[in-house]
């Protein structure tokens, strides 16, 4: 069975270069990456996508609260998430707190950007080979969620009203992201390899999944055209 992908980062730091540095980073690295800016909206983010986050990239100097209480706050609800301080105090006395209260990691600024995504990879590696749990009935991708054990699929954890065809095709982009699938691959995936009919059903069942899961179906930044081709899950969707 497919199980979560686990690549997807929220970045808690109010410091808009630093965010935005970090962000591109990890993206031309393969990660699937939130950012917020305050504590306060790290732990909405985190809610609104039902806690399928790998791994937190946390400041410490936070606007509304310290990255320690955001710490704390979190591992008493989710003791799972890999939590990576990332932070410009250096002192030997805050990364101890820090990784007393349950990261798994403390990088201190300034930093080579190669070397957090090392080091990102690096724990979510220890944490699977660990035994710490993995959601095997989920896929995910940003706040769009397919869970396979009850067929029903989430944007931001809103329910969305998929028809069977509809969640099949949104089942079978998560599945592969990135990957171009062909009319013909995704007619075979979601019809079946036995169904007689005309290519053009598929454009017209990824036009309605749009409608759906798009902000705006006319500009689509999840499925994407692959001209010539079919269409493809944008990883970073």
């Amino acid at each position: 069975m497919t199980a979560l992908l686990r690549n997807q980062v929220l970045i808690v730091e109010d410091d808009d270069n630093i965010r935005r540095f970090v962000a591109i980073n990890l993206k031309k690295n393969g990660f699937e990456v939130t950012e917020t800016a305050t504590g306060e909206s790290g732990l909405r983010a985190l809610d609104q996508c039902g806690h399928h986050m790998d791994a937190i990239v946390l400041d410490i100097m936070l606007p509304d609260m310290n990255g320690f209480d955001f710490c704390r706050q979190l591992r008493e609800i989710d003791p799972h998430i890999v939590i990576i301080f990332l932070t410009a105090r250096g002192q030997d006395l805050d990364k101890i707190r820090g990784l007393e209260l349950g990261a798994d990691d403390y990088i201190v600024k300034p930093f080579n950007p190669l070397e957090l995504v090392a080091r990102i990879r690096t724990v979510l590696r220890r944490t699977q080979a660990s035994g710490r749990p993995v959601d095997q009935n989920v896929l995910a991708s940003g706040p769009i969620t397919v869970n396979l054990e009850s067929n029903q699929a989430f944007n931001n954890n809103d329910p969305l009203e998929l028809t069977p065809k509809e969640y099949l095709m949104l089942k079978e982009f998560l599945s592969h992201p990135g990957k171009a699938l062909s009319r013909n691959e995704l007619l075979n995936l979601v019809w079946g390899e036995d169904f007689v009919g005309d290519t053009k059903t598929v454009d017209v069942h990824v036009r309605k999944l749009r409608e759906k899961i798009e902000e705006d179906g006319s500009k689509p930044q999840r499925i994407e055209t692959v001209w010539g081709v079919g269409y493809r899950w944008r990883k970073n969707g």
